[in-house]
């Protein structure tokens, strides 16, 4: 079997590099520098941290169009949105770095007779698996915090990014981070179970964190209960954007197309299936329709081009089998349906109507230009078709009363609820999902403290 990693461009599906996957005393090294430099950082005083995430951030911009053309000739977001990951990176550094002493500062616990504090430390190499549809942004949400609180990271991206993740080690580097402190495994794909579950058991490694598919998020999970070690995991997700009678459906419709589309349906947190009241089901639809047709795919480095290609073929393969098998179990296609035109990875922007339980665009994750459409005859329905998925990331709900919707969220299960308004990631709010799409929390106070040692001190002074 090959040990080589190959990176295809999916706008035209030519090859971009060969890569030679790493053997075991490559790990190895990799480990031992990465263990020692975390130690070293975890001691250096919290300002020196601090500064060196302010640099990160500068260096994000500065490398913003070298590595957005990266993004784009790797997994095909338009180049746009692939320079939008390095601004969103930058704002998360500086908001780290301006709330640093705040989240982790001492924390005193009023105790009668003692004195009694709560700290927040380091604690070590954090190894890191992380997918190919946010190549910076997804690794920056979680490295960013974990620096900043002294920890080191360990990254094992996913192949078909390989460039791109060694060109986020080199841009950190470049920020004046130590070396050792993100380091990139170039593991190939057959190599990556058996590879990550060494790695968790390797008592150098601290902690876990993966963002990815159920299956490997069961197997990473797995891995870390055997070891009693701490995972975060952010796994699949099919959110519903629910649009109610009393909704500004234009503004919905609008919104829905945009929550759906970007980064061409390729992502866990963003609108799947779209639940409308039976009274506006038909002009919502009719407007969102229309939006979707309007859509521009084609050349992600066009900038009229709002949709490219899928990032792999076998995931556009995947995507049809499952617009296929909702058509059969009775649902109607409204626009798309089928692979594009060319050499390139691309799909048709798609929208299939009549669908709920039963249908696999309902049922199933969708990763790509696919939306389902579902209709409700009353709020108790509306939550009904909500919770019946698996999985629980976030929730937008469209409603003119704002106690409304909250009060309709409160009986459907996600991890964050938008309210007139796409779902959406912020460092200043945590970020995570529920039932199958993953537990503990990334980003704000949360994401920065899952991955430290939350330690009590109890000091009783002597007579």
């Amino acid at each position: 079997m090959s040990n080589q990693i190959k990176t295809i461009n999916p706008a035209t599906g030519e090859v971009l590099a060969t890569y030679e996957g790493w053997n075991k005393d490559q790990i190895e090294q990799a480990v031992v520098a990465g263990h020692a430099a975390a130690a070293a950082w975890g001691q250096r005083p919290q300002q020196e941290r601090v500064e060196a995430i302010r640099r990160l951030a500068q260096q994000l911009r500065a490398d913003k169009d070298s590595m957005a053309a990266l993004i784009t000739a790797e997994m095909g977001k338009p180049l746009a949105e692939a320079a939008g990951e390095l601004e969103k990176s930058a704002v998360t550094a500086l908001y780290y770095a301006d709330n640093a002493e705040r989240i982790l500062g001492d924390q005193p616990a009023a105790i009668e007779g003692v004195e009694a504090w709560v700290s927040y430390e380091s604690i070590g190499l954090v190894l890191a698996v992380m997918p190919w549809n946010f190549p910076v942004w997804q690794v920056m949400r979680f490295a960013i915090p974990s620096l900043t609180a002294g920890n080191g990271v360990l990254l094992k991206h996913s192949p078909n990014v390989t460039g791109s993740a060694l060109a986020l080690q080199k841009l950190v580097e470049k920020a004046g981070i130590p070396a050792g402190l993100l380091t990139t495994l170039v593991v190939p794909e057959a190599d990556v179970p058996a590879t990550i579950e060494s790695l968790i058991a390797d008592d150098r490694i601290a902690a876990v964190t993966l963002t990815g598919s159920n299956r490997a998020g069961a197997a990473v999970g797995a891995a870390a209960g055997r070891v009693s070690k701490k995972s975060v995991l952010e796994l699949g997700g099919s959110d519903a954007f629910i649009v109610l009678e009393d909704a500004d459906v234009a503004l919905a419709a609008a919104t829905a197309v945009k929550a759906r589309y970007n980064n061409g349906g390729q992502s866990c947190v963003c609108a799947k299936r779209f639940i409308v009241s039976k009274a506006v089901a038909e002009s919502f639809t009719e407007l969102f329709v229309n939006g979707v047709r309007e859509l521009v795919v084609g050349d992600p480095t066009d900038p009229k081009t709002q949709v490219g290609p899928l990032a792999r073929d076998d995931l556009r393969a995947a995507l049809q089998g499952q617009v296929d098998r909702s058509i059969a179990a009775g649902a109607t296609l409204l626009a798309g349906g089928k692979a594009g035109a060319g050499n390139g990875y691309f799909y048709e922007p798609t929208v299939l109507g009549g669908t709920g339980p039963g249908m696999a665009a309902f049922d199933e994750e969708t990763f790509g230009p696919v939306a389902a459409i579902a209709i409700a005859e009353n709020d108790d329905d509306v939550i009904r078709l909500a919770n019946a998925t698996q999985f629980g990331l976030s929730v937008s709900i469209w409603s003119a009363s704002k106690d409304r919707a909250v009060k309709l969220a409160k009986r459907i299960t996600s991890g964050a609820v938008f309210i007139n308004a796409m779902t959406a990631s912020d460092a200043r709010v945590p970020f995570g999902g529920t039932k199958k799409s993953g537990y503990g929390r990334e980003l704000a106070d949360a994401g920065i403290r899952e991955f430290t040692n939350i330690r009590t001190y109890w000091n009783k002074p002597l007579a």
